[in-house]
């Protein structure tokens, strides 16, 4: 363990963890996700339901899974192992270590759209992405769509090779802090528009009358997917993390960042297609179309709106990088440690896998369309498997470990190693053996019954 711990890579301190763990977290479900939830499910109350949720049931997972990777100072599989061999412990550690290896690939196909629609506007010809049929044919396009991802992939994977410190945390540091301003240059523009006042009135102010379990439902689901639970990320991060640092502060940084960034992308978006569409929210339920379909038509409405959308595709482009590197750097993490490679060589075979699974995504919509799994495009397939299925039981299986395995005590005594603070220990201690995993089971079914049709989100 010794040798271990001398050996492994870790942040510089505090900030390294934060902005790194913040990047996981801030990706596309954040400002691509969460506005058209929001809109769908209430606008304020949706909103007051996810911060509430986020600072009970996502703070206990954050804490959790970091706690778990710093006291066994390896990535998921070694961590769960470390209690024992049993086939469930073993299980837990597998699906914590296999989902984002799944997630990555198909991740960075949309990181390529990204970067299509960043160039476009760069390009001039930002009016051409507000044409109708202009995302369908981009995507159906094959080669296009494929070069795309893979320019993304190779941007994400140079930036692991060049390890945790001078890669992840370097492009972290940088990162953040750009996104943070863009993002609120954006919202500032938006919320200027004529008429997008009253979006930022349903965005922002909770109408108990627009409550529905499917607030509490879909609310849950994305804080969920959004900070980055049980992906195997913020096990391996922790692993990085010095025993001085407070796992506590650390966790309510990124809990605020996130919150911070996921409301920013609301007033980027919700206030500027009120403005567009004349008041209807229902232009905001788009979905996965909002962003490459109705945004540059609103962005082609306004004034200055090739620049807005230069700025908003980077913002966009900067949180799919720090989510891709994150999800990258969890899956190379796993193979140093469970085969004893190179990170060279584990950054490699990660490559090839991200390779050939997001080909098949990217191909999805062109060559590939007439093949599908179970009905569904490849892209939609793996986003369903390990969002709807293996993230809610990766979550269950590290609720049952620390509350029936490793024991509540010992979590506490890793979080306040130093007399570090523990300011929410009773939160947590509820909510971890008793809540999260119920939240988890219910993310599980809801999604499952939806795929299957039995109820719609």
């Amino acid at each position: 363990m010794d040798t271990q711990k001398q050996k492994r890579s870790a942040f510089s301190g505090k900030i390294g963890f934060v902005l790194s763990a913040a990047g996981a977290s801030v990706g596309l479900g954040n400002i691509w996700r969460f506005p058209y939830l929001a809109a769908k499910y209430g606008g304020g109350i949706f909103l007051l339901v996810y911060i509430v949720l986020a600072v009970t049931f996502g703070y206990t997972m954050i804490v959790a899974e970091t706690a778990l990777g710093r006291m066994t100072h390896k990535s998921p599989v070694g961590a769960f192992g470390a209690f024992g061999k049993k086939g469930g412990l073993r299980f837990g550690g597998w699906i914590n270590a296999v989902i984002p290896i799944l997630i990555v690939p198909y991740y960075s196909v949309i990181g390529g759209w990204v970067i299509r629609y960043l160039s476009e506007y760069i390009s001039g010809h930002g009016s051409e992405l507000s044409q109708d049929g202009y995302f369908s044919n981009f995507i159906s396009s094959g080669l296009s769509a494929e070069v795309c991802f893979l320019i993304f992939t190779a941007f994400t994977l140079a930036i692991i090779f060049a390890g945790v410190r001078n890669g992840v945390e370097r492009v972290s540091k940088v990162m953040m802090p750009v996104l943070v301003v863009l993002s609120v240059a954006i919202a500032g523009y938006s919320v200027t528009r004529p008429g997008a006042l009253a979006g930022v009135k349903y965005f922002l102010v909770p109408n108990v009358a627009n409550f529905s379990w499917m607030t509490v439902v879909t609310a849950m689901g994305q804080m969920f997917y959004s900070l980055s639970i049980a992906m195997g990320i913020l096990v391996t991060f922790g692993s990085y993390m010095k025993k001085d640092v407070s796992i506590e502060d650390s966790t309510e940084n990124v809990e605020l960042f996130d919150t911070a960034i996921a409301i920013m992308a609301g007033l980027m978006i919700i206030p500027a297609v009120f403005s567009f569409s004349g008041g209807d929210p229902d232009t905001l339920q788009a979905g996965p179309a909002l962003m490459f379909i109705t945004i540059p038509k609103v962005f082609e409405s306004m004034g200055f709106g090739h620049v807005v959308g230069i700025l908003f595709f980077l913002l966009v482009l900067f949180a799919a990088v720090t989510s891709s590197i994150a999800l990258t750097e969890s899956a190379v993490s796993t193979f140093e440690d469970e085969l004893g490679w190179s990170r060279e060589r584990a950054t490699a075979l990660i490559g090839l896998i991200m390779v050939a699974l997001g080909s098949l995504s990217a191909l999805g919509y062109g060559p590939l369309a007439g093949v599908t799994v179970f009905g569904m495009q490849f892209l939609d397939f793996f986003d369903f498997l390990t969002n709807s299925v293996m993230m809610p039981i990766a979550a269950i299986a590290i609720c049952l470990l620390v509350s029936r395995v490793i024991g509540v005590q010992k979590i506490e005594e890793e979080v306040t190693l130093g007399g570090k603070p523990f300011r929410r220990k009773k939160i947590f201690n509820f909510m971890i053996q008793y809540l999260c995993p119920i939240f988890a089971a219910i993310i599980l079914i809801s999604s499952v019954a939806n795929a299957l049709g039995w109820i719609a989100m």
